[in-house]
């Protein structure tokens, strides 16, 4: 289950609760679409406690756009290095 939460004070942060699942992806996507362009926003992920890799990949996303991952757990931000890795070597994926 995962619980959303939007703040808005000199930007948009939304609070992240309990598990970012598959499932989740659309309606985070939908949510950040509806903020203005110009608006800094920002993911806090303090209170995640766990990921799949579709959402791992979904976050990476959002940081090639420029939003905000706050409060990232170590074992989040790892999983985020890596799939960056990946993405600039594939030829390392056999091995």
């Amino acid at each position: 289950m995962l619980k959303i939460q939007r703040l808005s004070n000199g930007g948009v942060v939304f609070n992240l609760v309990g598990r970012i699942e598959m499932e989740h992806v659309p309606e985070l996507q939908r949510l950040l679409s509806l903020e203005e362009v110009d608006d800094r926003i920002a993911l806090n992920l303090q209170d995640v406690t766990l990921i799949d890799r579709d959402a791992v990949k979904f976050l990476a996303r959002c940081e090639a756009d420029s939003i905000r991952l706050e409060n990232c757990p170590a074992y989040i931000r790892v999983w985020i290095d890596r799939g960056k890795k990946r993405e600039k070597c594939p030829e390392n994926l056999s091995g």
